[in-house]
Protein backbone atom coordinates (compact mmCIF):
# COMPACT_ATOMS: atom_id res chain seq x y z
CA UNK A 1 0.00 0.00 0.00
CA UNK A 2 1.28 3.33 -0.99
CA UNK A 3 1.58 5.95 1.40
CA UNK A 4 -0.70 8.10 -0.44
CA UNK A 5 -2.98 5.45 0.87
CA UNK A 6 -1.21 4.41 3.80
CA UNK A 7 -1.27 7.61 5.29
CA UNK A 8 -4.53 9.46 5.66
CA UNK A 9 -5.96 5.93 5.94
CA UNK A 10 -3.88 5.35 9.43
CA UNK A 11 -4.87 8.80 10.43
CA UNK A 12 -8.68 8.03 10.03
CA UNK A 13 -8.30 4.35 11.71
CA UNK A 14 -6.60 5.87 14.53
CA UNK A 15 -9.09 8.93 15.13
CA UNK A 16 -11.87 6.67 14.86
CA UNK A 17 -10.40 3.90 17.06
CA UNK A 18 -9.58 6.85 19.90
CA UNK A 19 -12.72 8.45 20.18
CA UNK A 20 -14.73 5.15 21.49
CA UNK A 21 -15.68 6.57 25.03
CA UNK A 22 -15.41 3.14 26.55
CA UNK A 23 -15.93 5.37 29.90
CA UNK A 24 -19.17 5.85 28.69
CA UNK A 25 -19.69 2.64 27.32
CA UNK A 26 -19.05 1.16 30.21
CA UNK A 27 -20.68 2.86 32.71
CA UNK A 28 -23.80 2.75 30.92
CA UNK A 29 -23.18 -0.97 30.52
CA UNK A 30 -22.85 -1.35 34.22
CA UNK A 31 -26.03 0.93 35.04
CA UNK A 32 -24.86 4.19 36.81
CA UNK A 33 -25.38 7.63 36.28
CA UNK A 34 -24.69 9.38 32.88
CA UNK A 35 -20.54 9.77 33.44
CA UNK A 36 -20.62 13.36 32.44
CA UNK A 37 -22.79 14.36 34.94
CA UNK A 38 -20.27 12.73 37.67
CA UNK A 39 -17.04 14.57 38.77
CA UNK A 40 -14.62 16.43 36.18
CA UNK A 41 -17.51 15.21 33.62
CA UNK A 42 -14.84 13.60 31.65
CA UNK A 43 -15.12 10.24 30.28
CA UNK A 44 -11.88 8.88 31.18
CA UNK A 45 -10.66 6.32 34.18
CA UNK A 46 -10.59 8.97 36.53
CA UNK A 47 -14.30 9.91 36.48
CA UNK A 48 -14.86 6.25 35.84
CA UNK A 49 -13.21 5.94 39.40
CA UNK A 50 -15.52 8.37 41.29
CA UNK A 51 -18.50 6.10 40.64
CA UNK A 52 -16.96 4.09 43.06
CA UNK A 53 -16.47 1.25 40.36
CA UNK A 54 -13.13 0.45 40.53
CA UNK A 55 -13.30 -2.58 38.43
CA UNK A 56 -14.78 -0.45 35.41
CA UNK A 57 -12.10 2.55 36.48
CA UNK A 58 -9.59 -0.35 35.59
CA UNK A 59 -10.79 -1.75 32.48
CA UNK A 60 -11.26 1.68 31.18
CA UNK A 61 -7.80 2.97 31.46
CA UNK A 62 -6.89 -0.92 29.93
CA UNK A 63 -8.92 -0.20 26.71
CA UNK A 64 -8.01 2.90 26.76
CA UNK A 65 -4.52 2.44 26.40
CA UNK A 66 -5.21 -0.38 24.23
CA UNK A 67 -7.08 2.00 21.45
CA UNK A 68 -3.75 3.51 21.00
CA UNK A 69 -1.61 0.47 20.78
CA UNK A 70 -4.25 -1.51 17.91
CA UNK A 71 -4.73 1.99 16.04
CA UNK A 72 -0.35 2.02 16.01
CA UNK A 73 0.02 -1.62 15.10
CA UNK A 74 -2.68 -1.83 12.37
CA UNK A 75 -1.22 1.16 10.65
CA UNK A 76 2.10 0.27 11.42
CA UNK A 77 1.52 -3.30 9.54
CA UNK A 78 -0.12 -1.28 6.48
CA UNK A 79 1.95 1.49 5.89
CA UNK A 80 5.10 1.40 7.83
CA UNK A 81 6.64 3.52 10.65
CA UNK A 82 5.80 6.73 9.31
CA UNK A 83 1.56 5.60 9.34
CA UNK A 84 1.72 3.80 12.84
CA UNK A 85 2.69 7.50 14.19
CA UNK A 86 0.14 9.11 12.36
CA UNK A 87 -2.34 6.63 13.61
CA UNK A 88 -1.08 7.32 17.15
CA UNK A 89 -1.57 11.14 16.42
CA UNK A 90 -5.34 9.83 14.94
CA UNK A 91 -6.03 8.22 18.32
CA UNK A 92 -4.72 10.50 20.51
CA UNK A 93 -6.68 12.94 18.71
CA UNK A 94 -9.64 11.05 19.09
CA UNK A 95 -10.03 10.32 22.41
CA UNK A 96 -9.87 14.22 23.08
CA UNK A 97 -11.77 15.30 20.32
CA UNK A 98 -14.25 12.46 19.92
CA UNK A 99 -16.91 13.42 16.84
CA UNK A 100 -19.32 11.28 18.91
CA UNK A 101 -19.65 13.44 21.64
CA UNK A 102 -19.67 17.24 20.27
CA UNK A 103 -15.88 16.75 20.65
CA UNK A 104 -15.65 16.50 24.34
CA UNK A 105 -13.18 13.10 25.25
CA UNK A 106 -10.93 12.22 27.84
CA UNK A 107 -7.61 13.71 28.92
CA UNK A 108 -5.48 11.13 27.45
CA UNK A 109 -2.87 9.76 29.52
CA UNK A 110 -3.77 6.35 28.92
CA UNK A 111 -3.45 6.50 25.20
CA UNK A 112 -0.58 8.48 25.42
CA UNK A 113 0.52 5.37 27.22
CA UNK A 114 -1.03 2.69 24.85
CA UNK A 115 0.81 4.97 22.09
CA UNK A 116 4.07 4.31 23.35
CA UNK A 117 3.14 0.67 23.85
CA UNK A 118 2.55 -0.14 20.28
CA UNK A 119 5.43 2.33 18.85
CA UNK A 120 8.39 2.24 21.94
CA UNK A 121 7.51 0.32 24.61
CA UNK A 122 10.78 1.07 26.74
CA UNK A 123 9.46 4.36 27.00
CA UNK A 124 5.84 3.35 28.40
CA UNK A 125 7.70 1.77 30.90
CA UNK A 126 9.50 5.23 31.73
CA UNK A 127 6.31 6.86 31.73
CA UNK A 128 4.84 4.94 33.91
CA UNK A 129 7.55 4.99 36.62
CA UNK A 130 7.91 8.74 36.47
CA UNK A 131 4.09 8.72 36.70
CA UNK A 132 3.71 6.35 39.91
CA UNK A 133 6.70 7.81 41.44
CA UNK A 134 5.37 11.34 41.73
CA UNK A 135 1.67 9.99 42.42
CA UNK A 136 3.30 8.29 45.58
CA UNK A 137 5.36 11.15 46.84
CA UNK A 138 3.00 13.81 45.86
CA UNK A 139 -0.52 12.33 45.35
CA UNK A 140 -1.46 14.49 42.56
CA UNK A 141 -2.36 12.80 38.96
CA UNK A 142 -2.27 15.01 36.90
CA UNK A 143 0.58 16.65 37.85
CA UNK A 144 2.75 13.09 37.59
CA UNK A 145 1.21 12.62 34.06
CA UNK A 146 2.15 15.75 32.89
CA UNK A 147 5.64 15.79 34.27
CA UNK A 148 6.11 12.05 32.85
CA UNK A 149 4.52 13.80 29.49
CA UNK A 150 7.56 16.34 29.49
CA UNK A 151 10.08 13.82 30.22
CA UNK A 152 9.46 11.66 27.67
CA UNK A 153 10.12 13.52 24.30
CA UNK A 154 13.28 13.97 25.93
CA UNK A 155 14.02 10.67 26.47
CA UNK A 156 13.35 10.18 23.02
CA UNK A 157 15.43 12.80 21.84
CA UNK A 158 18.67 11.94 23.74
CA UNK A 159 18.27 8.14 22.49
CA UNK A 160 18.23 9.65 18.79
CA UNK A 161 14.51 8.86 18.01
CA UNK A 162 13.81 12.15 16.47
CA UNK A 163 10.52 11.98 14.89
CA UNK A 164 9.47 9.63 17.73
CA UNK A 165 10.05 12.78 19.93
CA UNK A 166 8.83 15.07 17.72
CA UNK A 167 5.11 13.14 17.82
CA UNK A 168 5.24 12.81 21.65
CA UNK A 169 6.26 16.28 21.35
CA UNK A 170 2.54 17.21 20.08
CA UNK A 171 1.06 14.98 22.02
CA UNK A 172 1.99 16.27 25.00
CA UNK A 173 1.35 19.76 24.20
CA UNK A 174 -2.08 18.40 23.59
CA UNK A 175 -1.77 16.62 27.19
CA UNK A 176 -1.68 20.14 28.63
CA UNK A 177 -4.51 21.62 26.69
CA UNK A 178 -6.68 19.11 28.08
CA UNK A 179 -5.67 19.41 31.41
CA UNK A 180 -5.84 23.01 31.28
CA UNK A 181 -8.42 23.11 34.27
CA UNK A 182 -5.99 20.60 36.16
CA UNK A 183 -3.54 23.06 35.74
CA UNK A 184 -5.63 26.13 37.06
CA UNK A 185 -6.59 24.40 39.92
CA UNK A 186 -2.30 23.21 40.31
CA UNK A 187 -1.29 26.49 40.39
CA UNK A 188 -3.90 27.94 42.79
CA UNK A 189 -3.62 24.87 45.15
CA UNK A 190 -6.91 23.07 45.08
CA UNK A 191 -6.37 20.19 42.34
CA UNK A 192 -7.55 17.37 44.07
CA UNK A 193 -5.21 14.56 45.10
CA UNK A 194 -4.84 10.98 45.12
CA UNK A 195 -7.59 8.99 47.02
CA UNK A 196 -8.91 12.57 48.36
CA UNK A 197 -12.98 12.19 48.42
CA UNK A 198 -14.58 15.10 46.03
Amino acid sequence: MGPEVAYPLSLIIGYLLGSIPFGLILTKLAGTADLRTIGSGNIGATNVLRTGRKGLAAATLVLDALKGTVAVIISGYLGGPDAAMLAGLGAFLGHIFPVWLKFKGGKGVAVYIGILIGLIWPAAILFCAIWLALAFALRYSSLSALTASVITPLFLWWFEHAALAVLFAVLTLLLFYSHRENIKRLLAGTEGKIGQRA
